[in-house]
């Protein structure tokens, strides 16, 4: 029995020594090839900073670490020396397996057991407070700066143009316009202005330049299914689904934060079509700068709603990137996120599984990947009179908007309009070439003949437009107005504003919007405003309209062709 026990004791002494071990860990922050060299850069480092230790290593170099702490300590500490540049960027988390002899702090004897290793020095600060420093004269200055990598001397760069002082471009050279804004910067606080930063000063400009990311939790996160790594704002932010080609991290507080990461195969045409795709999403704002070439492409987009931003880039035979959503009026916290996230941008192995979303994923053609497709609030037919890209259509479609389309790609102002018969002219703010433009019709149609409304029945789902075919029922209104036909045939609201054609491919009239009181009519019963009226409203603007001369039928699949080339889908949006 008693054997037992012993037994048992020294195996739960076997398995407690490794946990203890693990437990206590080491920000490692260099190592030196002799102990000359590694004494000398403590020696350095320790002007500002505290937890120095020095340990030989089983390679025969010197290693310079901080600590010991627990891990959720470690990780805290070093995260935020990084970021005040205290420390290099390599710098990384060390559980002392290859630790041997203890040669700093002078005197602290052999580093024997990972077990119970050496007491701190001194306690680390809080990991909301910046370390405690030691200011220095110019001398010591230049020495400390001397140490800076080219990583450091670029966010230092960065901090001065975020403090307002620097204009230049950021590329880790100290030259003249750097020295002027580390000048102005000392002289904004109240130092001597020598146009060289002590460390404790880098101290101060960095923790006022990352003050706007206090609270939110910057964090590598590494998602091997998409095969990405990038540092996200973890503390409002969370992991929620994959719905491919996007990895989805909804918003976890009141902060309205939206990020989603973009991991596809493609090639060039597919990165353009992933450019074009992500502007018709909702959560992509319309006005904002956008850059695109067969590499790469960003769009920025900012309304009353959101402010967001998207990058992608190809590399070879993939496409990887992100979205980054944001609350509007949150500029300075906003741009700092989406620096640091282009900052930490990482391609690494893999790419998402089209098949990883899950097996009930709402299918929807308003819907991309489990995002909304911005819609217009309504659309209408209009069409194409001349080679300008001027368009014909109905004031219905103009009423309130915010802004005006062709086809959903063109913006388009109204240049002209006449409430009484119910015509806009339109025109695209940047140069259109259609495929073909309305001919209208010489003389007077006649009764009974057929005709065809081509338009936009369903406003843009299908895609094209259709042709709906019908008669003229009579060449005056119904109450004898004689600059509006009568048609026979049944339409629906998307048609209006689109082409009345003869079967000569004529443009006889452009179809009314229906109006309250129509609602009491029969089903078949429409209206259209004469070729004549609309050729004299475009001579007011001084467009001259095309007159048909050929009066040959057409085919069924030509007439079709030809209408499909003029008429235009005009949408108005919010």
């Amino acid at each position: 029995m008693i054997l037992r026990i012993w037994i048992g004791l020294l195996l739960w002494a076997v398995a407690i020594i490794p946990l203890q071990a693990q437990d206590r860990v080491w920000v490692q922050i260099e190592a030196q090839p002799s102990l000359t060299e590694a004494q000398e850069r403590i020696r350095d480092y320790s002007a500002s900073l505290t937890d120095i230790n020095g340990f030989a290593l089983d390679t025969g170099w010197y290693g310079i670490v901080l600590g010991p702490y627990s891990r959720p300590d470690a990780d805290r500490t070093l995260r935020r020396l990084r970021r005040y540049g205290l420390i290099p960027r390599d710098s990384f988390i060390a559980f002392g397996d290859n630790f041997s002899r203890q040669f700093w702090p002078i005197g602290a004897g052999a580093f024997t057991t990972l077990a119970t290793p050496p007491a701190p020095q001194i306690t680390i600060e809080p990991v909301s407070e910046a370390p405690p420093l030691i200011d220095e004269t110019p001398q010591q200055a230049r020495r400390s700066e001397a140490r800076l990598t080219r990583q450091d001397r670029e966010l230092l760069q960065k901090a001065l143009k975020w403090a307002g002082v620097y204009t230049a471009g950021i590329d880790g050279a100290f030259g003249r316009g750097t020295r002027s804004a580390m000048r102005d910067w000392q002289l904004q606080k109240g130092y001597e202005d020598t146009g060289i930063l002590t460390t404790a000063q880098r101290v101060e400009l960095l923790r006022d330049y990352n003050a706007v990311l206090d609270g939110l939790d910057m964090q590598i996160v590494v998602n091997s299914n998409a095969g990405i790594q990038i540092i996200l704002p973890s503390a409002v932010l969370a992991f929620d689904k994959y719905e491919p080609p996007l990895v989805h991290y909804r918003p976890t507080t009141d902060l309205q934060v939206q990020v989603l990461l973009i991991s596809q195969t493609g090639d060039a045409n597919s990165l353009l079509g992933l450019y074009d795709l992500l502007q018709t999403l909702e959560v992509m704002p319309t006005d904002g700068p956008r850059e695109q070439n067969d590499r790469r492409f960003e769009i920025t987009g900012v309304d009353a709603t959101r402010h967001s931003y998207a990058y992608a880039e190809r590399q070879g035979d993939v496409i990887k990137g992100f979205i980054l959503v944001w609350p509007p009026g949150d500029t300075q916290r906003q741009a700092r996120v989406q620096q640091e996230m282009q900052d930490s941008f990482t391609v690494i192995d893999g790419v998402l599984d089209p098949d990883l979303g899950p097996p009930d994923m709402e299918q929807s053609i308003d819907l991309v990947s489990g995002l909304q497709i911005r819609r217009p609030r309504l659309s209408r037919s209009g069409f194409y009179v001349d080679q300008d890209g001027t368009v014909l259509t109905t004031t219905r479609v103009i009423d309130q908007c915010a802004r005006i389309t062709l086809d959903e790609q063109y913006e388009a102002e109204v240049v002209a309009q006449n409430n009484t018969l119910g015509i806009a002219i339109l025109r695209p703010k940047e140069p259109l070439s259609p495929a073909g433009v309305a001919a209208f019709l010489v003389g007077v149609p006649r009764i009974q003949d057929q005709v065809a409304v081509a338009g936009y029945p369903y406003e843009g789902v299908l895609g094209k437009p259709s042709l709906t075919f019908g008669q003229l029922a009579d060449i005056r209104g119904l109450d004898g107005a004689d600059d509006v036909d009568r048609l026979a045939l049944t339409s629906l609201p998307g048609d209006a504003g689109g082409p009345v054609l003869t079967n000569t491919g004529a443009v006889q009239g452009m179809l009314l919007a229906q109006d309250q009181q129509d609602r009491q009519l029969p089903e078949d019963v429409k209206f259209s405003i004469d070729a004549t009226v609309l050729v004299a409203e475009l001579a007011k603007l001084g467009v001259e309209a095309t007159l048909a001369s050929d009066q040959q039928l057409l085919l069924p699949e030509d007439l079709s062709q030809l209408a499909a080339d003029m008429t235009a889908l005009v949408s108005c949006w919010d």
